[in-house]
């Protein structure tokens, strides 16, 4: 049978320990709020559990992109401007567009669709369209085509933007979060709308990550390099 001294001491013993898990824990949260890829995770999955959708594929950067994308791997962090060239031309949708769909003469079918997890919307009569990687040209054109192949005669359609996925950023700025896409901004366009930069902010590079059909790259740019709806930007922490 244990002393009561030494009945004491491990009681002395436990309480500490107890008292200093949630201190271990604070710590370990900490250090993961400063780790850009745990955050830039982070924001994915938010904006994916919102959505509906899955975890994405990563493409494993190799110098120059092959007509088919590779979806092993962790995504790698390159400089911007080995990346896939600035898209020309029309806008591509993808998960999160809000699209206006009008269809002349057939207000049950003209409201305001949102693109979900696996890039569709859903039109009444005709179902599933497919909306990701392509533009409000195309989608117009399919659901006219199918509208027109058995529900309604020569239909008339419409589908516009109307409003584009939203942007995240994150890390050494003064508030974080999601906000609305701008046409025209740049990553110092992006820090000026969430306050700008934090004491501790690096000003000379940023990471941005971007998910185009369900494929994530990832990559270091300057402050004046474009934004595309839906890109996570990082802002890091400036070492001393």
């Amino acid at each position: 049978m244990s002393s009561p001294s030494v009945r004491s001491i491990m009681r002395t013993r436990f309480t500490v320990l107890i008292r200093l898990l949630p201190c271990a824990a604070m710590l370990a949260l900490g250090a993961c709020a400063h780790d850009p890829d745990t955050v830039i995770s982070a924001a994915l999955t938010n904006f994916e559990h919102r959505t509906g959708g899955g975890r994405p594929h990563y493409r494993e950067f190799s110098g120059q992109y092959a007509a088919e994308d590779v979806t092993w791997g962790a995504a790698t962090v390159h400089p911007a401007a080995y990346g896939t060239p600035e898209p020309s031309g029309a806008y591509l949708l993808d998960t999160g567009d809000r699209l206006r769909v009008f269809v002349y003469g057939q207000p049950n079918l003209s409201r305001a669709y949102t693109v979900d997890h696996d890039g569709l919307i859903t039109v009444p009569l005709i179902g599933d369209v497919k909306a990701r990687g392509r533009t409000t040209r195309n989608v117009e054109e399919t659901i006219r085509r199918r509208l027109g192949a058995e529900f309604v005669r020569d239909p008339q359609v419409t589908v516009d933007v109307l409003q584009n996925r939203p942007f995240f950023i994150y890390g050494e700025v003064k508030t974080a979060g999601q906000y609305p896409f701008v046409s025209g901004m740049t990553v110092e366009t992006a820090i000026a709308i969430a306050g700008g930069y934090s004491e501790r902010a690096s000003t000379r590079s940023f990471r941005i990550t971007r998910r185009a059909n369900g494929i994530v790259d990832q990559m270091e740019a300057p402050g004046d390099y474009p934004l595309q709806p839906g890109d996570v930007v990082y802002v890091n922490e400036r070492f001393f």
